[in-house]
């Protein structure tokens, strides 16, 4: 005689929010996708409260999950946006020039396989913004690729330094190699202002990580 399976303990911080469809055996005989409030009525606290309430607190539960799909969908969208800053950076690394022809296709070959690959992952977190936000995200944007289609590294490194400085007029210089004095960029500085406060916060992430590698370029060189 078989024994019926063990049923895994509820997490406490999904109790309240029944997320499985039917079509994942879960959830109501029905064929709809939904995501089904479901009131825990063993609560002595929930059976206090009037309707209303509850549905207010079920409603907060989802709005912070949502929250926290967004921070997790933006974290992944700034490991893509790294991984082809990488990419775009080897595309670019004078070392290729020492190669000889069948060795350059082979490497160029790996490259757009990888980078295809990686065009197959579709992210999207939309931020709101104005027709002035979008022309001036597309103007840092511009001046980052400069920088990165560089051939100079000394040059893109000092570069860099400066439009990380635009991101923050409070913060000290990181790297003590480098001119504590440097002003920033001001014509970055004026395109970050215009920016969003998401998107401000993501370019200076990305100003440090590619700092990060044009420093270990420069260290190696």
């Amino acid at each position: 005689m078989s024994s019926a399976p063990e049923t895994e303990p509820t997490d406490p911080d999904t109790m309240e929010v029944d997320t499985v469809s039917a079509e994942f055996g879960g959830g109501p005989s029905t064929q709809e996708w939904a995501v089904i409030p479901k009131i825990d009525e063993t609560s002595i606290d929930l059976l206090n409260k009037p309707p209303i309430e509850r549905f207010i607190g079920i409603l907060d539960q989802l709005d912070s999950k949502v929250e926290k799909l967004r921070k997790d969908a933006l974290m992944l969208q700034e490991k893509k946006d790294f991984l082809a800053m990488s990419m775009d950076l080897l595309k670019n690394n004078e070392y290729l020039t020492g190669l000889n022809e069948s060795e350059y296709e082979e490497i160029n070959c790996y490259v757009q396989r990888i980078s295809g690959r990686l065009a197959t992952v579709e992210l999207s977190v939309c931020t709101v913004r104005d027709r002035a936000q979008e022309d001036s995200l597309h103007l840092v944007n511009s001046l980052i690729d400069e920088i990165i289609s560089s051939s100079d590294a000394v040059l893109s490194r000092l570069r860099c330094q400066q439009f990380l400085n635009a991101c923050s007029t409070t913060d000290t210089t990181i790297y003590t190699e480098l001119d504590p004095a440097m002003c920033s960029d001001k014509k970055f500085e004026c395109a970050l202002l215009g920016c969003t406060l998401d998107d401000q916060k993501t370019i200076k992430k990305r100003l440090q990580a590619l700092l990060d590698y044009l420093i270990k370029q420069t260290v190696v060189h």
